[in-house]
């Protein structure tokens, strides 16, 4: 796994540009979450999608980590963003969605590109950052047993060893089926909360189970180590429901959702331009509430990722027990080596070799 990762981080690094703050707060073993950029070029509409991406990076920030918000720009992957940046990406009417698939055409065509799940696993993992806080992850879409139409978040949940916090997938897909393509394809998928209920983005439950359920980030750090420990290339699904506040909101939303998609069928709009025309019609009959229930989402998400984050990079501090320093000449004091291939940290202890 560590000889997989150097070589994803040699093969991306002639174009990551990782901000110093991140690249400062990795080598210091600090948690790092990494934030997606599509919600700023796609989601939200300017200029809730540029107080949104600030507030996200604060709420991570509150929360005990470093917030590090990808893009691409001029052929370079930008791993932790200025306010200058974020800027640009909020207000470019040019900018290009950016899937896996999409990296490197966007980096030769030199475009503005807001990441998608699956390409901003990819980069974070190959940048060293093991958690990602997002809205809701892509799935099956409904009708896929006759349009082929799944995500490449799932395939690349599938094969990244990165641990996503998010509202589960969204309700205008096909959830049973996403659950079980994730069962099928071993991404470990965890609900935070009470019950095994999967959420369904907007609502907190959508009847299909998950792996397991938990309160406790403490079982989620064991889950990514100990999977981490096995060598397993899977990712992980932190599915956290929507708060309970905004729960009856979420309801709503719901309704318009059914409403849109039955819509959508009966003036047979299909492929790519389902998505958008269901979106902007949820819009239209919420008047607005689905924006603001959607930021609250994200909000919360990164909020929870923060806390992962720095859980899962939490050390014990090493007790040195102290004994008589022996009469013969002293010799140069031992170095431990803590970690595997990936040095840690390195301590020189006190102590005298007898």
């Amino acid at each position: 796994m560590c000889t997989r990762f150097f070589g994803q981080k040699r093969t991306f690094s002639k174009f990551l540009q990782i901000s110093s703050q991140v690249k400062e707060a990795l080598a210091n073993g600090e948690g790092v979450v990494a934030l997606e950029s599509t919600v700023i070029t796609h989601g939200l509409p300017y200029p809730h999608n540029l107080s949104t991406a600030k507030s996200l990076e604060q709420k991570v920030r509150s929360s005990g980590s470093h917030p590090a918000t990808i893009a691409l720009f001029d052929g370079k992957i930008h791993v932790g963003l200025d306010d200058e940046k974020l800027e640009k990406l909020a207000s470019s009417k040019t900018a290009v969605k950016v899937s896996t698939r999409d990296i490197a055409k966007t980096l030769i065509r030199k475009e503005v590109g807001g990441t998608t799940v699956a390409s901003t696993m990819k980069i974070a993992h190959a940048a060293g950052i093991s958690v990602f806080a997002t809205g809701g992850i892509g799935g099956v879409h409904r009708g896929a047993d006759q349009t082929f139409d799944i995500s490449a978040d799932l395939q690349e949940l599938s094969k990244t060893p990165v641990c996503v916090v998010c509202s589960g997938v969204k309700s205008i897909l096909d959830i049973p089926k996403t659950v079980e393509y994730l069962e099928t394809h071993s991404v470990n998928c965890v609900v935070y909360g009470i019950q095994n209920d999967f959420p369904s983005f907007f609502t907190q439950k959508s009847g299909s189970r998950a792996q397991f359920s938990t309160e406790k980030l403490e079982e989620v750090v064991q889950l990514l180590k100990t999977s981490k420990s096995l060598g397993l290339p899977y990712g992980t699904i932190l599915a956290c429901p929507i708060p309970e506040k905004y729960a009856a909101d979420g309801d709503v939303i719901q309704k318009a959702i059914d409403q849109a998609v039955r819509e959508a069928i009966e003036q047979k709009i299909a492929s790519q331009s389902v998505t958008p025309f269901i979106l902007s019609r949820v819009n239209e009959l919420t008047q607005g509430a689905s924006m603001k229930t959607n930021i609250a989402l994200l909000e919360n998400n990164a909020s929870i990722a923060g806390r992962l984050a720095t859980e899962l990079v939490h050390r014990r501090p090493i007790t040195v027990t102290h004994s008589q320093p022996s009469t013969s000449s002293p010799r140069k004091p031992k170095v431990v080596s803590i970690g595997a291939a990936i040095v840690d940290f390195e301590a020189i202890t006190t102590e005298y070799l007898k």
